[in-house]
Parts: C-alpha cells; structure tokens; sequence
C-alpha cells in the first residue's frame, strides 16, 4: 500500500513539473521533508536496524526527486 502511494505521488509530481514547473518545486520540497523526517526517526534504532528502517524513506525521497526533475527536464525539451 506504501508502495503505491509513493509510486502515485512520483506520477502526480512528474505530471505537476511537466505542466506547471514552478509550482512543484512546493510540494516536491514537502514530501522530501516529511519522508526526510521518516528517514531520520528510523535512523535512531540501534546499529543495522536504524539503516533497516531509514533506507526506505531514503530510496522514497530520492525517486520523489527523480520524477520531479524527470518532468520539469522533459518540459524543457520540448518545442512549445
């Protein structure tokens, strides 16, 4: 279920920069703040299990960065 949000909000993000790419600079940054912050809260249990539970937020908030990117390049190649 986790899985498909993020993968939801990676399309929602990457339609968003591809049509209005200033405004999704916002809720880009939002959503990398709040999985930052999952990320962070994992990473205090002890020794293996804090990279255990903080990978999964890490890899969250890399591809929620990937996609707006993704959408506001491919704005950028195109014609109009």
């Amino acid at each position: 279920m986790i899985i498909a949000g993020v993968i939801g909000l990676c399309v929602l993000l990457a339609v968003l920069a591809f049509f209005v790419p200033r405004l999704s600079r916002r809720p880009e940054r939002g959503t990398q703040r709040s999985l930052g912050a999952g990320a962070r809260a994992g990473s205090k249990a002890p020794g293996v299990l804090g990279r255990i539970f903080s990978k999964p937020f890490h890899t969250s908030s890399r591809a929620v960065g990937r996609s707006g990117a993704a959408g506001r390049r491919t704005r950028g190649r195109m014609p109009f």
